[in-house]
């Protein structure tokens, strides 16, 4: 079923969720792992409608649709990239807040970022049960104002953006992608081909009116979450609701720099190398020379110059109770 009819709308109940199945996620996950996903939910009376995405951009169009027809809980079942669309529909819609949609994950994506820095596990069954338990949390969201095709546009990202050479891999992975090529293995040959064929900007970044860079840049990485990549802790600082963006800016640096100290990329020791700084604040424009490609939460957007600016606890995101516990601690 790739859409509920009319009929069907006229008769949604507001307890009910209503479900947007990406079925090309995870390279073909979404589609393949629905059936179990769907008798979960069905087992645990959580009562629901769901639909298929037919193409880009048409999550956020099925967020609107939803929401203008009366849904309040929504569940993704995709990746990253299809949770950011369904979070800009969020946006896009106007019959009520942002954060009054209870919003859920289940991910079947390829790098699943988002989930991490919430600690919530990659088994549905857990999902599931964070469905049921009915725990939320408000986090930040950050404003992304853009330039594409000489026109500038606003997206919104709950995860992480990245500029310079993350974007860069994310072309080169989407290119692949486009082939047909699939594996685990692709984002890693993605990384190294990008590597070696990636040449360094000039970057001027200022944050909070105040300019804190202004040189040759490798990548940037802004974000409400501490995730990227597929399991980089590139933002190992990040609050996801503490009211400020995280950057981490790495300078120009040679390959052995990362082989010798690849285990800190992931274990949240990224800045005790000594070519990554770190920051925070609430508004960041980034300008460069020449323009550098921006992508937004594993989504390839434009390029610079680009604006990031926070939209405090904006989204009401559905997570485990063992979460909150922790954040008590």
């Amino acid at each position: 079923m790739h859409r509920l009819s009319s009929m069907a709308y006229e008769q949604i109940i507001p307890e009910h969720w209503f479900v947007i199945v990406n079925p090309t996620a995870g390279a073909g996950h979404g589609l393949k792992d629905y059936p179990q996903i769907a008798k979960l939910l069905r087992d645990n009376e959580i009562y629901h409608d769901a639909v298929f995405t037919e193409h880009k951009f048409h999550a956020t169009e099925l967020t609107v649709e939803a929401v203008n027809k009366g849904y309040r809980k929504i569940i993704v079942v995709g990746g990253d990239g299809t949770l950011n669309e369904v979070v800009n529909g969020l946006f896009i819609q106007k019959q009520c807040e942002p954060k009054d949609i209870r919003l859920a994950m289940m991910s079947v994506g390829t790098g699943n970022d988002w989930v991490r820095t919430f600690g919530m596990a990659s088994k549905y069954s857990e999902a599931i049960r964070a469905i049921k338990e009915g725990k939320t949390f408000l986090q930040d969201v950050g404003a992304v104002t853009y330039t594409e095709s000489k026109f500038t546009q606003t997206r919104y990202m709950v995860n992480v953006v990245g500029l310079g050479f993350d974007a860069f891999v994310i072309s080169v992975f989407n290119h692949w992608k486009a082939k047909g090529l699939k594996g685990r293995w692709l984002y890693i040959a993605s990384i190294l081909k990008a590597y070696f064929n990636y040449k360094f900007s000039g970057a001027k970044i200022i944050v909070d009116g105040e300019e804190v860079y202004n040189n040759l840049i490798f990548s940037i990485a802004v974000g409400i979450c501490k995730y990227n990549g597929g399991g980089v802790q590139q933002l190992p600082k990040a609050v996801a609701d503490d009211g400020l963006l995280d950057i981490t800016l790495i300078k120009p640096l040679h390959w052995w720099h990362i082989i010798f100290r690849l285990q800190r990329f992931f274990n949240g020791d990224i800045y005790s190398i000594g070519h990554i700084k770190h920051t925070q604040g609430k508004h960041i424009r980034i300008e460069s020379v020449p323009p550098i490609w921006v992508e937004c939460d594993g989504e390839m957007m434009g390029e610079t110059p680009v604006e990031i600016e926070i939209v405090p606890q904006a989204v009401r995101v559905v997570v485990t109770k063992e979460f909150l516990e922790r954040r008590k601690r």
